[in-house]
């Protein structure tokens, strides 16, 4: 009988069908996404022992800076190459890498610029030098070729997700041996650059196909425009939304605290960093293969993904949620304790997105980026706003509870946008969302004495 069923899955891995695409991409996919939260959580764990809370603050908050350089300019290249009917031509794929590498020397320069008046805001002299030499890691990734997105569009997942964690490794052994002979957050920011150099050569070398020549086709120019300025916009307020919390949070905690919730979060993102890679590379060859309102049978197969894909992310940020307090104690030393509590409300405010997550790719697939950018822009508006007044009012649990409520506001928008398009299941988030409620409850009363002594 197992050996049966092991031949009736070889089929299936093997096939050249979507439904073997899919498979093949979802456990490409989160082998992935485990080796990189393995290595990951490994560094984390030396690296706090080498450096003092205060480095992670520090850095923390440069990569919000560098992420927000990255999304104020994205036009949606890697999204157009994946939907567009001229995805696969040489002449569309060589725009698409010319505007890229015009992009990323655009955006270290003006991270160069930016340095000093962030500094001054931020009150915090290091970002003048730290800022432009972690920026180089936009310079790199400007020449990164288009057969990245292009083995995207085929779901052929394998050999790119070896490469990141082969670079990713190598970063953090840099990161790992700068720490231990400096001690200095300089460790943290040369382990990304000597990353980015290692993730280029290998996909430059290592991936098949033809390679990438500066030239700029009029017609495949304005067909990426027309569908980027909407996705410049929406991964504006995408950029709010996600990071709008260590925004408003930077000019209201120490560094030190900043580095411990920057702790508390990098372990109650798990759940949906996995569900924004499995969405991010499988939901929009899906959607365009089988939409969902062509056919009952076809939306009964995203239901069935779907119901997979929640039910695994919510129980994962559920069961973090209960053995927060307990994971952190283990992990960590002393000096960040606090990040216990914070893991925990955390992973209970990160619950509805979590069961939402699916469903604004399929604006994308229909080529809809100006729906897409509205909704987006009504989740960036929400989470500032929600996260501004909350922190204003009862500091970080208040930040976190902002984060709770923008999510749950944003509900009706997001399925709004769902139902346009033929893809929203009230049935599904009804039973999620029980489960959720269910399980956060528990959570809260389980970890009531912690949460409440937190600064």
């Amino acid at each position: 009988m197992a050996g049966l069923s092991m031949r009736i899955v070889g089929r299936h891995l093997n096939g050249g069908g979507l439904a073997a695409r899919v498979l093949r991409g979802s456990m490409v996919t989160l082998i992935g996404f485990g080796g990189g939260q393995a290595l990951r959580l490994v560094s984390n764990l030396i690296l706090t022992r080498l450096l003092v809370p205060e480095a992670f603050g520090l850095m923390m908050l440069v990569t919000v800076l560098i992420i927000g350089l990255k999304m104020f300019s994205d036009i949606g290249i890697a999204q157009s190459i994946l939907r567009s009917p001229r995805g696969d031509e040489q002449l569309f794929l060589d725009t698409a890498w010319s505007l890229d590498l015009i992009r990323g020397a655009l955006l270290w320069g003006l991270a160069c610029l930016l340095a000093r008046p962030m500094a001054d805001f931020y009150d915090i002299p290091q970002l003048a030098q730290l800022l432009p030499v972690t920026a180089l890691v936009l310079l790199i990734g400007g020449f990164e070729p288009t057969r990245v997105d292009t083995a995207a569009r085929h779901m052929e997942l394998g050999r790119i997700t070896a490469f990141e964690l082969a670079s990713q490794a190598c970063g953090i052994l840099v990161m790992i041996g700068l720490a231990a002979l400096t001690g200095s957050v300089w460790a943290l920011v040369a382990g990304q650059i000597v990353a980015s150099l290692i993730r280029l050569g290998l996909m430059v070398r290592g991936l098949p196909g033809q390679g990438n020549r500066f030239r700029i086709d009029p017609t495949a120019l304005r067909e990426l425009l027309g569908f980027g300025i909407w996705i410049f916009a929406s991964t504006v307020a995408g950029y709010l939304a996600a990071q709008g919390d260590k925004l408003v949070l930077s000019k209201f905690l120490t560094l030190e605290m900043l580095g411990i919730y920057n702790i508390g979060y990098f372990l109650a993102a798990v759940p949906g960093m996995l569900g924004g890679a499995l969405v991010g590379r499988l939901m929009i060859p899906l959607y365009r293969e089988r939409p969902p309102s062509a056919s009952a049978a076809n939306f009964a197969a995203l239901r069935r993904f779907r119901f997979l894909l929640s039910g695994s992310l919510v129980g994962l940020g559920l069961f973090l949620a209960v053995i927060g307090v307990w994971l952190v104690g283990l992990l960590y030393d002393p000096r960040y304790a606090a990040a216990g509590p914070v893991l925990v409300l955390l992973s209970l405010a990160f619950l509805p997105q979590l069961i939402v997550q699916s469903y604004d790719q399929i604006a994308l697939t229909v080529g809809a980026s100006r729906m897409f950018c509205l909704v987006s822009v009504a989740r960036g508006a929400l989470m500032l706003a929600c996260v501004g007044a909350g922190a204003a009012w009862l500091g970080l649990k208040g930040a976190v509870l902002g984060q709770a409520l923008a999510y749950l506001l944003s509900y009706p928008i997001v399925a709004w946008l769902a139902w346009r398009y033929g893809a929203w299941d009230p049935v599904h988030d009804a039973i999620m969302g029980l489960v959720s409620i269910v399980g956060a409850g528990f959570a809260l009363w389980l970890h009531a004495a912690t949460i409440a002594a937190l600064p």
